[in-house]
């Protein structure tokens, strides 16, 4: 029997770590898993050690009010490793937990494998030493991170981006529309604030306020929020009082139905920067990415970010295709005023979508799925050092 733990920390690991875990199955066969996990994990037989919700936060001052507790939930999971001594320790993203906690049973002989490689090559390339000490491979999602990890010797597998698979582009705009009953003149406007708590609470406003504006200039605006588990609650509450009322949207089916219908022409999307930006860029949804942070944080990560944009379309373009309003620039005046062209201006959202094949050819892996290159590299991982029974 090979035990394989895992620890995600908020809602896009436990994705992944779904996803991972039914091929790991596939793959082998009797292979059992323990760790932290939220519904996507839960599905696929983990039960989690602890809520995955208490590591969700993001922020240097969203963070400082919880670390005694995140301290406790550290000490949990370092003791639970250690008493179970799983063949691997997979840690999926949140690398301000994951990769301390890696720090700590890795010298005690605990193989760990991490996967999403933190982005210290965009504000903190300095830290990438310190991660050599804490992994023994990083599964990569996007082309560039190999080299630079590789040159600081951690061994990486370009695994692919995970976006690819998740069936963005399966929707049925027609379905969408007969549902909620939207005339051919209703334009679909997609707005997804985020999955954490701290970013739903300092985007819906600002977003329902950019919806008001942008929806005077635009007859049969019909605004869209696709609903995140565990701030569900805060999205229904905090968009109850947008002056137009948003459809809400929960099932996966019906949040790719509506993606297809705000990638048909007069549509688009206001979207939080992060991987929400390639799920638009696989469905072929027009976008604006918008961010806003503490002020402190922002200052201090102004200081040490190294990369000219925030967005990963923007990124693997070089260049900014998707506009990007973040901090001070996050204004209702501003996110109306980027979304204008795209939902006014054909050629405007039509030169975003040509611009989205190239971006999305650089994030497929050499064969396969992404998730299955993923399990290959752990199994692989784990055939290197014996563990895999």
């Amino acid at each position: 029997m090979t035990l394989v733990y895992l620890l995600a920390g908020e809602a896009s690991g436990d994705l992944l770590g779904g996803r991972l875990m039914a091929a790991l199955r596939r793959r082998l066969p009797g292979v059992q898993f323990a760790g932290v996990g939220g519904e996507r994990m839960a599905e696929q037989g983990l039960e989690s050690l602890f809520p995955m919700r208490e590591l969700s936060l993001m922020g240097l001052l969203e963070v400082l009010p919880n670390l005694r507790r995140l301290a406790a939930r550290m000490d949990q999971a370092e003791a639970d490793i250690l008493a179970r001594r799983p063949a691997v320790l997979v840690t999926i993203d949140a690398p301000s937990f994951t990769l301390r906690l890696a720090g700590r049973v890795r010298p005690k002989g605990t193989r760990v494998v991490h996967y999403v490689a933190p982005q210290v090559w965009a504000w903190r390339p300095g830290r990438v030493r310190k991660i050599a000490r804490r992994v023994d491979r990083i599964l990569a999602l996007l082309p560039f991170e190999a080299p630079f990890f590789e040159a600081a010797g951690i061994p990486v597998t370009f695994v692919g981006h995970p976006v690819l698979e998740g069936g963005a582009d399966q929707g049925d705009a027609a379905r969408f529309r007969a549902q909620h009953g939207l005339s051919p003149a209703d334009r679909v406007l997609l707005v997804m604030p985020g999955s954490r708590r701290t970013e739903v609470n300092r985007l819906l406003d600002v977003f329902g306020e950019a919806l008001r504006l942008t929806a005077a200039a635009v007859p049969g605006l019909r605004p869209v929020v696709p609903l995140a588990g565990q701030v569900e609650a805060a999205v229904r509450a905090g968009t109850a009082s947008w002056p137009v009322r948003p459809i809400l949207v929960r099932a996966p089916a019906e949040k790719h139905d509506a993606f297809a219908a705000a990638a048909e022409p007069g549509g688009a999307g206001l979207i939080k920067s992060g991987t929400s930006s390639l799920e638009m860029a696989v469905a072929g949804v027009p976008h604006v990415v918008a961010y806003k942070v503490n002020p402190v944080t922002a200052a201090i990560v102004r200081r040490l970010i190294q990369v000219p944009h925030a967005s990963l379309v923007n990124l693997l373009a070089e260049r900014e295709v998707v506009p990007e309003r973040l901090q001070e620039n996050c204004t209702p005046a501003a996110l109306s005023a980027a979304l204008l062209p795209l939902l006014q201006d054909p050629a405007a959202a039509a030169a975003q979508r040509s611009a989205f094949a190239g971006t999305l050819a650089q994030l497929r892996p050499a064969e396969g799925l992404p998730s299955e290159a993923a399990a290959a590299a752990v199994v692989a991982e784990l055939q290197r050092q014996g563990g895999a029974a």
